[in-house]
């Protein structure tokens, strides 16, 4: 039996400089944080022919090419591991919430794999594997921060160079500063992402067609981004909570299904129960509203008054480990 633990994140800033479509030409950068909140995947060989795979539905596939799990079919092409497996997959927070749930799950899946066949692997592999699986083979819209702050952790900077290169550096940030943030950024659930892909596909079509637009909406953020790592580095939070609310209004130029009337309102009542600033977590259009605030007291009251409820989050910094190895 293997089981692994792989945390989820929140981007901090210069989301969106990650997709191929932008950081092949202009080079992308940004922060991202993971968090104790987790996805974990377990392998065990049983004595029945063919493939179990447990998610949110249950398939018994006899070969690989049978199994309608997207991800978990192509990671086992990938490995060639015979039948009579079992994958199971348990979240803490359910998919589609804008936490990067789907590649948390490949880079949890590729590391099980790799601890079932008994072989090392390093963590800039397991990203590596895991964008292989989802960009490059299942082709899909996304970008790289979340597969490699899943299988990373911490708080991190990465920089996605147009080679497909990423160079990955791990803030240098105070104890102090670190529990200044977890004491005050809070996380409350808006409601499930719906409008994700479209968002990202219509900033790929966007931005390999040359729009101006678009491209120095991206630039900025990454700029942004940029200078949030500065402010956190020189242990200037207030000056980080301003920066992510600039970031959040550039955000939401970028697309109209980026936020709603009701995120819309929901941030402001934050902004006026005292919250610094904050953003939506994700491409946009549900999910978390990540907010920066010196009253915690005001901020959750006014939360709870609109219905929003709560998630409590440390940092992980520990990334994709393997928990169970049997």
């Amino acid at each position: 039996m293997i089981i692994t633990r792989t945390p989820l994140r929140i981007s901090i800033g210069g989301g969106g400089t990650d997709l191929p479509s932008y950081y092949r030409q202009f080079g992308g950068a940004l922060i991202s944080a993971a968090i104790d909140k987790y996805v974990f995947v377990g392998i065990n060989k049983t004595f029945s022919p063919g493939y179990l795979v447990k998610y949110s539905q249950y398939e018994h596939a006899q070969t690989i090419a049978e199994i309608r799990h997207p991800i978990v079919r192509e990671a086992l092409r990938l490995h060639e591991l015979p039948a009579s497996l079992e994958i199971i997959s348990l979240a803490d927070i359910p998919a589609g919430t804008g936490l990067g749930s789907s590649s948390t799950f490949t880079v949890g899946l590729v590391r099980a794999l790799y601890a079932f066949q008994r072989r090392h692997v390093t963590a800039e592999d397991v990203a590596r594997e895991a964008c292989r699986i989802e960009i490059d083979i299942l082709g899909q819209t996304i970008g790289k921060q979340d597969q490699y702050i899943a299988s990373c952790g911490g708080l991190t900077c990465f920089e996605f160079l147009p080679d497909d290169s990423v160079k990955i550096s791990h803030l240098n940030v105070t104890p102090q500063t670190l529990s200044d943030l977890e004491e005050n950024l809070l996380l409350f659930f808006t409601g499930y992402s719906r409008a994700a892909t479209d968002i990202l596909a219509d900033q790929v079509t966007r931005t390999t067609g040359g729009d101006s637009a678009m491209i120095e909406n991206l630039h900025f953020v990454k700029e942004l981004g940029l200078r949030i790592k500065g402010a956190l580095e020189q242990g200037d939070t207030e000056k980080f909570a301003l920066l992510m609310h600039e970031h959040w209004l550039t955000k939401q130029r970028r697309s109209r299904n980026m936020s709603s009337g009701n995120i819309d309102r929901w941030y402001e009542v934050g902004r006026a129960a005292g919250a610094i600033g904050g953003k939506m977590v994700g491409a946009g259009g549900g999910g978390f509203l990540l907010f920066y605030t010196h009253d915690r007291t005001r901020l959750r009251a006014a939360m709870a008054g609109e219905g929003l409820t709560e998630v409590p989050f440390r940092f992980d910094f520990d990334g994709s480990v393997t928990l169970v190895r049997g």
